[in-house]
């Protein structure tokens, strides 16, 4: 009868302005990984004394105002408050905003914007259908969000090393690619700058033409985002846990399980590295995705952007303004194909096209006239760091390094390697692991293990390492 109950803008629609974003809308939240809707935040003993479950009504009293709101349990949250969002029930935001979600405006007075107390909060029976994107609730002991703190970093420096397993020793079901010359793309983490902010998320969405599906479909496990932002409770659910997040997409594996069972080779692995689709030779038979042990790959069970079969009158009438935001740069993928994650090769492929002119125009002008006008590898070679992909340019924590292995002075070298071979390889960074190695994919997208610093006068300074770690 006397809950504290705090007003917090939506990560996507902030205070409403957004509330008609077609991506905003279908956007994870950062911790809940709930779309197209905002519950009412309380901790795992407040759903205790309320008695109620994930997606139960609650009704919340504040004087004479009242809504209405599915509750949703998050662990770390303080007891006996009630977070709710705002920026959704909007009844005038546009074709996909309208009726989205709760208005919990009735309850927020001018003298209480942002928080207030005294309310009054009672389960009234019923449940509304929440939709997560993320809905494992186990790493079952797999070393996935590696991390430890300044005291055991400095103890063991190769922690992410000795807590991943070590890798099979197999030999390689294809020849093995010469990268030598030309170029041999790569990715890397920096688990200590990424937020989970999903700004990475939507830039991948915008840059690649990606479509949004629509609740009934995210609910069928069915989401389309190439990246997606993994989110772990680290703890006890009921003792202030911690939260690890990972960004996790292709990994452009050097030993690729989707390339081994596509029957008409329609993913490929390319001379630079990239583990490329053909969209026009895919036939749907969806091998690629269950062999992928990071589950990256997206498939078009509907015609997304303007389907006629549609039952859910979703898309059926896709207007041409949206039309204008796709980059005419990507395929628009239609039903029947599979799609993930391409390094934005797009951008790679744009970038080798202009150093191909201007060397070109640089020979022409050498040879000045004569027939004999030759360019080379190493002439069209990229310079470091001179092309970013969509997740890396709106990175706000700058936690994304991308670029060429075979270039030492590329930044994406430098977080993966010491400028210093041992056993006639490049000296790995400590910190710097793969997803599940010990299955021999041979990933190309690494990470940077988390190096945590608490205050040790706090009372969960003792947390060390990996214990107990699970989604909820």
């Amino acid at each position: 009868g006397n809950f504290e109950v705090s007003f917090e803008p939506d990560p996507a629609l902030w205070e409403g302005q957004h509330a008609n974003n077609l991506w905003a809308l279908e956007l994870p939240h950062p911790m809940t990984k709930i779309v197209w809707d905002n519950p009412a935040l309380i901790s795992p003993a407040t759903a205790r004394t309320l008695g109620v479950e994930n997606g139960q009504m609650l009704r919340i009293t504040k004087g004479d105002a009242k809504v209405e709101v599915p509750a949703w349990i998050l662990p770390g949250h303080a007891d006996y408050c009630v977070t709710l969002t705002l920026g959704w029930g909007r009844s005038a935001a546009g074709r996909y905003g309208n009726g989205k979600g709760f208005d919990v405006g009735a309850i927020r007075t001018s003298d209480a914007m942002f928080f207030t107390d005294g309310a009054v909060v009672d389960p009234i029976g019923g449940k509304y259908n929440l939709v997560q994107t993320q809905t494992h609730d186990r790493m079952e002991g797999r070393p996935i969000a590696i991390d430890a703190t300044l005291d055991e970093y400095k103890a063991e420096p190769d922690f992410a090393t000795y807590r991943a397993v070590d890798p099979v020793s197999t030999p390689p079901l294809w020849k093995q690619q010469d990268y030598s010359e030309g170029h041999k793309w790569g990715m890397a983490i920096e688990m200590n700058g990424c937020t989970g902010c999903n700004a990475c998320v939507v830039a991948c969405q915008a840059e690649n033409n990606i479509p949004s599906v629509g609740k009934f479909e995210v609910e069928r496990g069915r989401e389309m985002h190439w990246l997606r932002l993994d989110r772990y409770f680290v703890g006890d659910d009921e003792n202030d846990p911690k939260v690890a997040v990972q960004p996790v997409t292709c990994q452009h594996c050097e030993e690729a399980p989707c390339e081994n069972v596509c029957p008409v080779n329609a993913t490929v692995h390319s001379p630079e590295g990239l583990n490329d689709m053909a969209y026009n030779r895919c036939v749907g038979t969806r091998y690629c995705a269950n062999n992928c042990p990071y589950k990256v790959r997206r498939y078009n069970y509907l015609d997304w952007h303007g389907h006629l079969d549609d039952k859910f009158g979703w898309f059926e009438d896709f207007p041409e303004s949206r039309k204008l935001q796709f980059n005419p740069n990507v395929t628009v993928r239609m039903r029947g194909v599979m799609e993930k994650c391409t390094y934005c090769v797009q951008r790679l492929e744009g970038a080798k096209i202009k150093r191909k002119q201007v060397q070109r125009s640089k020979a022409l002008e050498s040879a000045k006239g004569s027939a004999a006008v030759t360019v080379t590898a190493e002439d069209l070679r990229i310079a470091a760091d001179s092309v970013k992909t969509a997740c890396q340019d709106a990175c706000p924590a700058d936690a994304i390094s991308f670029g060429n292995l075979l270039n030492t002075d590329s930044r994406v070298f430098r977080a993966k390697f010491f400028n210093e071979k041992e056993n006639g390889q490049w000296k790995p960074k400590p910190r710097n692991y793969d997803l599940l190695n010990y299955i021999g994919t041979i990933p190309r997208t690494s990470y940077l293990a988390r190096v945590k610093n608490p205050n040790e006068e706090m009372p969960d300074a003792k947390y060390r390492g990996q214990a107990t770690i699970h989604m909820t």
